[in-house]
């Protein structure tokens, strides 16, 4: 084990000064101020109005029946908030070339409209990017929009569908000014540090998580784990301060499906306040680094957290490794000589599962007692049957001090997002400063998002359960969740800290995958001439069956008609293919091939009536982990066929487990 101190930083030491009015910043400052994360917020309530079905169903935004609080003779009124106070969060999916306005404390014109999606897109002075944004299916706006009495959201329209606004409400002791279409010279100065702050993502934060006047060292560390074994990376036990930065490396290294890498960080002798999964606290999805957020995420193959974490006397930070070979690790931990203050939490990071998820009652990211605000969530969601992720329908709830103050309108929406499962909108793995995507892969029945809070946190005095449901209602949908929470608490949290043991930890993959031909499974190559390829739906008795349709006459260049689809896997091995086709008077023979060799006999798809053809086994392969490109081609037809064609509906692909028969 190697170690190293680096000073890295320095204007004044300050070890055991109290700092006062290490108060919680408001508005703009609360993007920026890093530094100030831990102190406890000084809002009197926090709140949200969202366009959430009131009775319980799927309704949130679609038919817009929700999606007001009321209407007047201009549009549609999003919010009529009551302060003073601060809108923190605008999102919606549906953004229109409708004027968004709004109008603070009482003034029948608004200071500021704009086209409801151009305020999004960072074409407004007051809206700059990188405090709005879009993508994932989603736009989002950061910029706060203080008012001292009052702040009405209006749409000059007669309709709008899913939007959700929070906000946080002050005692008028805070002197809060409403937002000036003017801002002042200090203002500008600080919409600019963010920006700059938030144009840094990705890169060391550690100059920005510690007082601009406080000492930070930063303590370089290699260490090896044997098998099984346990190793500190850090530890202090001669005086208060925080942690600012922590980084790990390689991110290649702690990648596992078995979550077999614990981190632990203790604070003052306590119990452990961060337990947890390795590669899951920096934001990895199903073992494989995912997150590049602001605050924690990987970046190449360094993993990074810049929450800081304050402790009164001592810390000590260790790894746990519960794998049968030995591991070697690089990290980095930069360290602020700035005790914890009095009106600060300390950090916790919280790793919890439900596999499965409990019927009729929705996940549970934490649900705990005391003082403290929610920072930040990953969740990541997985169906037990594949090419269906209708669980991520649900909403997500908070509820503070025993009020529900939240109620969101869907699970990506949470996570600033929207339309799971459409082409370039939430169907791959993406990352925003404080918001992203995980991925989505409808075979596997996997998606996931993240999500911080800064002026938006969620602070409570008393209490908090924060809660995603996991169906379009009723939460009737089996799932399996894994969700890393991340909070400063004034207490101990009540909610449990620990981790279950490593076979209740390890991602599961399905063992049988379902590609949805007519749908999004993406197509390597087809026929190069004589042939059209198309996407169909038909109704067959009761059923509408949606099918990638290959028309083709005569033979290729090459010899036979062929489709080539992309199949994704899991892991390697064995697999049994298999397709649903549509039988009908037009269709032919169709065979599995690899490296222009048949694997098996060739099925016949021919029938006098169109009709579903069940589940046809085509052969077996042994497939890589991750894209493998099948090869399907229309060896010839029936005689009384009419054509030569494939109306692919489905590719089933089952892992074979040793010693399993041969698929008939």
């Amino acid at each position: 084990m190697k170690h190293r101190v680096c000073l890295v930083f320095s204007w004044l030491t300050a070890s055991g000064v109290l700092w006062s009015g290490w108060a919680a910043p408001i508005g703009l400052e609360a993007l920026y101020r890093l530094d100030r994360l831990p102190a406890f917020k000084t809002s009197v309530k926090i709140g949200s109005v969202s366009s959430y079905d009131r009775s319980g169903g799927n309704d949130d935004g679609f038919s817009g029946k929700y999606s007001f609080v009321r209407r007047d003779e201009q549009g549609v009124v999003l919010a009529d908030l009551q302060g003073p106070g601060v809108i923190y969060r605008l999102w919606t999916p549906t953004p229109t070339e409708d004027i968004i306005e709004f109008l603070f404390d009482g003034e029948t014109e608004p200071r500021v409209a704009v086209k409801y999606r151009d305020l999004f897109l960072g074409k407004h002075p007051a809206f700059p990017r990188p405090l709005v944004g879009f993508g994932a299916g989603g736009y989002y706006s950061y910029v706060p929009l203080p008012y001292a009495r009052s702040c009405v959201v209006r749409v000059r329209a007669p309709k709008v569908q899913f939007y959700q606004i929070n906000y946080a409400t002050y005692d008028p002791a805070e002197n809060i000014r409403s937002w000036s279409a003017t801002p002042d010279a200090l203002s500008q100065q600080q919409r600019q540090q963010t920006i700059d702050l938030w144009h840094r993502t990705g890169r060391d934060l550690s100059q920005f998580t510690a007082h601009p006047r406080i000492l930070i060292q930063s303590h370089h560390q290699t260490v090896r784990l044997a098998p099984h074994s346990s190793a500190q990376v850090f530890h202090q036990a001669k005086g208060g301060g925080r942690i600012v930065g922590l980084q790990l490396w390689p991110a290649s290294q702690i990648a596992s499906k078995a979550r077999d890498l614990l981190l632990k960080i203790s604070y003052d002798g306590d119990e452990p306040a961060v337990l947890a999964p390795l590669g899951d606290f920096f934001g990895y999805a199903w073992g494989q680094p995912a997150v590049q957020s602001l605050l924690v995420g990987t970046t190449g193959e360094t993993n990074y957290c810049y929450f800081p974490m304050p402790f009164q006397r001592s810390v000590t930070v260790e790894l746990v490794s519960e794998r049968n070979e030995p591991v070697e690790l690089g990290a980095q931990i930069s360290v602020a000589a700035l005790p914890l203050q009095p009106n600060e939490g300390k950090f916790y990071a919280l790793w919890h599962r439900e596999n499965p998820t409990r019927s009729g009652q929705p996940f549970t990211f934490i649900d705990t007692a005391g003082r403290g605000h929610l920072v930040g969530v990953i969740l990541q969601s997985q169906g037990f049957e594949s090419g269906k992720t209708h669980f991520f329908e649900g909403d997500d709830q908070t509820t503070i001090d025993g009020e529900l103050v939240v109620h969101g309108t869907g699970s990506e929406d949470f996570f600033n997002g929207g339309w799971y499962d459409v082409p370039d909108r939430w169907e791959k793995r993406l990352s925003f400063p404080l918001s992203g995507c995980l991925g989505y892969a409808k075979h596997l029945g996997r998606t996931g998002g993240y999500r911080l809070f800064l002026g938006d946190a969620y602070a409570y005095r008393q209490s908090l359960l924060q809660t995603i449901e996991h169906a379009p209602a009723n939460n009737l949908l089996p799932t399996d969740y894994v969700s890393v929470t991340y909070l400063y608490s004034e207490p101990r949290p009540t909610a449990s800290l620990t981790v279950p043991p490593l076979s209740e930890r390890a991602v599961v993959d399905l063992n049988e995958l379902i590609f949805p031909a007519g749908w999004q499974t993406p197509i390597y190559a087809w026929s190069f001439e004589r042939a059209t390829l198309t996407r169909k739906k038909e109704r067959i008795g009761q059923e509408e069956v949606r099918f990638l349709s290959l028309t083709a006459t005569e033979s290729d260049w090459f010899g036979p008609h062929f489709l080539s689809p992309v199949c994704e896997v899991p892991a390697a091995g064995p697999y049994a293919i298999y397709i649903e086709a549509m039988k009908g008077p037009a269709q032919a023979h169709v065979q599995l091939f690899q490296n222009e060799n048949p694997v098996a006999p060739s099925a016949d798809l021919y029938a006098p009536e169109m009709a579903p053809s069940g589940r046809l086994f085509l052969g077996q392969l042994d497939l890589a982990a991750g894209h493998n490109n099948l090869m399907f081609k229309l060896v010839g037809k029936h005689p009384d066929a009419s054509g030569l064609g494939l109306d692919l509906i489905l590719i089933i692909c089952v892992r074979v487990q040793p010693n399993a028969a041969t698929p008939p």
